[in-house]
Parts: C-alpha cells; structure tokens; sequence
C-alpha cells in the first residue's frame, strides 16, 4: 500500500497536505498557547505576528496571523526552489506551502493551554511537526521554507541534511527570542526545535543512506539493467556459493536511500521470489552519490 502511494502522485501529494495539517494542529495547539516558537521562516514569522500585538496593539483573536505572513515570506524561496529544483518539486512546494498556512490560520489556538506543562508541550508539539514535516518530505514534496533550503542545499551538492540545517539557522533565531524574552521561552522553544528536528530526519527517508546486498538465482545482468533502469542507481555484483548447500549464487551490492528501499524489494521480489535481500542502515557514502529529491 505505501508503494503504490508514493508511486501516485495524486495520493502522494494528497498525503503531503494531510501531512502540512499534522505539522499545523501541532504548532498550533501545543506550541502557540504557551508563547513558545518554532523555528525557521515560521519562527520569524511568529516574531513579526508577536511585534504586531504587543507594539502595534493589533488584535487577531484566536487565530494565528503566523499563517498568512509565512505564506508571504515565502515567496522569494519559492523562487529559489523553482530554479534549482525543477517546476515538479517547486510547485508541490507551492501546494504544501499554501495548504500550511491555510491550516495555520484556520486551526484556532485555545484560549487555554491544552497542556501546561512546558516539556509535555514541546515533546508533542515536536513529534506532530517532525512527523508532519517527514510526511511532506518522504512523499517528495516541501513545506516550504527551512525545508525547501535545505532540499535546494541537497540538489546543489551540499552535504546537509535539513534537520542539521534548521538547527544552525535557529540557533540565531532562538538567540534573538533569548534577548527579546525570558529565558524560559527561549530555553523551551529550543528543546521543542531540537525533538523536531530529530524525528524529522528519521522521518526523512532521504536523509538515510542504506546499502542492499541481493542474493539471487537468477540472471543477475538482468536484475541489475532492472534496478539501473528503474531505481537510477548503479550496481556491483559478483559470483558466490552457498555454504550449505553448495550451489552458485549471485550477489549485487547497490546503495541508495532507504526512500528507495521499498521500490527495491518490490522490483527484486517481481523477479525474483525466492530472492534473499540484507539492508544495512546508516552506510556513510563517499564519492559519486546523488541524492534524489523526487
């Protein structure tokens, strides 16, 4: 069922929005009513939204002009993206980007904290955005803003992943919040930034590289034109014997993200039933590796 949804473009960027409407109700109900803020472009936004209250005295009652301005100021990396990432990934940027802020701005932010616990606040409101974020972004989509930077760092050959980048990026933002607030609200918004950030790359499949050893019976040129063709990832292989049973074996190694690892089985299994497949996590690559981003 995953495969076929992350191969349906229409499913995949169905799920993205549903993601975008996770990563708000987070936001939204744990972070917002404790005057804590999230990071990145959003973060700014909150400043400005906060500016406008207590100098200006405009009043929005219970909804988040947050929203609205994150639309705004994301105009100028829409741009970007849509140079460096091509029209496909851009404009379901353009799509998850919108849809965020109109859940932003709709998802009313209770009067009361629903928890007024500090940490309890931070751990949920961290594990719904970083769920909602590594949804948008495994379905090969961005919300926009920090994560369409880090995408565009990726696409141009950077070795960052968008987690680490948001966390550099708000280190500055977050000293500001120390500066202008109490370090209560700084300290926690850091902490809730950092869970994000951490169950976002683990979310983010493309963020980890995995190595896949196929051991097959089968005519292993075939097999590895099929994954060449189909995966776009290149393949070793050689010759080997069982030691039970004694019998020739054919061994393809291929690298790639665990993103494709789903495609990968399912390919291998179409050839080959009785195929034996080994994963191994977190191989550190160098050299002539892309990252795909679609």
């Amino acid at each position: 069922m995953l495969y076929n949804t992350l191969h349906n473009r229409a499913l995949r960027l169905g799920l993205a929005v549903a993601g975008e409407l996770i990563t708000a109700a987070g936001i939204n109900l744990f972070i917002v009513p404790l005057g804590l803020y999230s990071g990145g472009t959003l973060g700014v936004c909150q400043l400005i939204r906060t500016f406008l209250q207590s100098q200006l005295g405009l009043d929005f009652g219970t909804y988040d002009i947050a929203g609205a301005l994150y639309l705004i100021t994301n105009i100028p990396i829409l741009i970007f993206a849509w140079r460096v990432l091509g029209r496909g990934l851009a404009v379901r940027t353009i799509v998850c980007t919108a849809a965020y802020s109109v859940f932003a701005s709709l998802i009313p932010v209770p009067a009361q904290p629903i928890v007024g616990d500090y940490l309890t606040a931070c751990i949920l409101g961290g594990i719904l955005n970083g769920v909602g974020s590594g949804i948008v972004l495994t379905c090969g989509c961005s919300g926009g803003g920090l994560d369409a930077v880090g995408l565009c760092l990726g696409k141009l050959g950077r070795n960052v992943s968008v987690g680490r980048f948001s966390i550099l990026f708000n280190a500055v933002l977050y000293t500001i919040c120390l500066i202008v607030f109490n370090p209560e609200v700084a300290i926690y918004s850091v902490v809730y930034n950092f869970l994000t950030s951490i169950v976002l790359d683990r979310m983010h499949q493309q963020n980890v590289t995995v190595q896949a050893l196929i051991f097959t019976r089968e005519d292993e040129s075939v097999l590895a034109d099929f994954i060449i063709k189909q995966v776009g990832r290149s393949v070793t292989y050689w010759n080997g014997v069982g030691a039970y049973t004694k019998d020739n074996v054919h061994v393809l190694c291929v690298c790639l993200s665990k993103y494709e690892i789903e495609e990968l089985l399912h390919m291998v299994h179409s050839a080959d039933p009785h195929a034996f497949v080994t994963v191994q996590e977190g191989v550190r690559i160098f050299g002539n590796f892309p990252r795909k981003l679609e």
